[in-house]
């Protein structure tokens, strides 16, 4: 499965490099303010389904040009598609989009592809088996401390999106960090905390296809991935916070009071419950830290208490030493 997802990262590839040479001629609509789609995202889209379903006809598909027109619609395999992420900077010329493929099975990722046709740069993780950029192993960061850290980020661009939050959280963390970097696509946000180029990411917005594959790539990277409270439900909440163990746990204590998930679903009665759902309590905020101590903390030696073996008669030949 993950070779055919290769395989159609590669053919999706070759379609945007082509269209890449002669931009000026491409036919380019608009899903809303600020929300492109190219005639070349339909193409590497239809490519990659051809692929897929050549090779695994009853699976699933979630593309986000064409939703789940595609493919088996009760399938436990679903193959999550981004043919192109990062649109915008692949319309004006600069260098920084993707391919994104990830195999669920049973709302789990388990394959992940996120090829960069630009530099040729191929990223892919198997559950269970690592994350890889090309033939090298990938492995989160090491760093400690937030302000020493280099974090990632998207900014909002589509109507509707809460600018005001986002400006709120963006002064918050990038007051606290080393610095702050938004080239423009998800999905190799997602594969540079893997790859240990960033230390941390966060945005919002998002939808399943600009994040699926990147998750995998993190957590087999040795990272944690989550929505702004620390939970693994991310994937549909658009809120998404990633990064090595440490820095990871930092940001959910910055991010957590700037949530939709607690005043999406609970909405507060009084002015005592909105304060209370607007600021992480100290339940919430120990147990995340506990939870990122666990996970990066040694293992201290356990001490045996000393044996005492009382000597016994002289054993008659080697054999008994057995």
């Amino acid at each position: 499965m993950l070779n055919i997802a290769i395989k159609a990262a590669r053919a999706a590839g070759s379609i945007i490099n082509r269209a890449a040479l002669d931009l000026d001629v491409l036919k380019i609509g608009r899903k809303g303010p600020n929300d492109f789609v190219s005639e070349v995202d339909r193409a590497a889209e239809m490519a990659i389904i051809n692929i897929l379903l050549e090779a695994y006809p009853g699976h699933g598909i979630l593309a986000e040009e064409s939703g789940r027109e595609h493919g088996a619609q009760n399938s436990e395999y679903v193959w999550i598609i981004d043919p192109l992420d990062g649109t915008t900077n692949f319309l004006h010329g600069f260098p920084v989009y993707a391919v994104s493929i990830a195999l669920a099975h049973r709302n789990v990722v388990q394959q992940a592809v996120v090829y960069d046709p630009t530099r040729n740069d191929m990223f892919y993780a198997s559950k269970g088996r690592g994350a890889f950029l090309n033939d090298r192993r990938l492995r989160v960061s090491k760093r400690t401390r937030l302000a020493d850290s280099l974090i990632g980020t998207g900014f909002p661009f589509r109507k509707g999106d809460n600018f005001k939050r986002y400006v709120k959280m963006f002064e918050e963390v990038m007051q606290s960090c080393a610095g702050l970097r938004r080239p423009g696509a998800a999905a190799l946000d997602l594969c540079y905390v893997a790859a240990g180029y960033y230390d941390g990411f966060f945005e919002t917005g998002l939808q399943p296809w600009d994040i699926a594959a990147g998750s995998l790539m993190i957590t087999e990277a040795g990272g944690l991935i989550g929505n702004f409270t620390g939970e693994s439900d991310y994937l549909h909440q658009r809120e998404v916070v990633a990064g090595n163990p440490r820095v990871y746990g930092q940001l959910v204590q910055i991010l957590t009071p700037y949530t939709r998930v607690i005043s999406d679903h609970a909405a507060p009665a009084t002015a005592a419950t909105a304060s209370a759902t607007a600021a992480p309590g100290p339940a919430l905020v120990d147990a995340t830290q506990a939870f990122v101590e666990a996970a990066v903390a040694p293992v201290a030696p356990v001490r045996k208490a000393p044996v005492r073996i009382r000597k016994g008669p002289e054993p008659e030949s080697d054999e008994a030493l057995m």
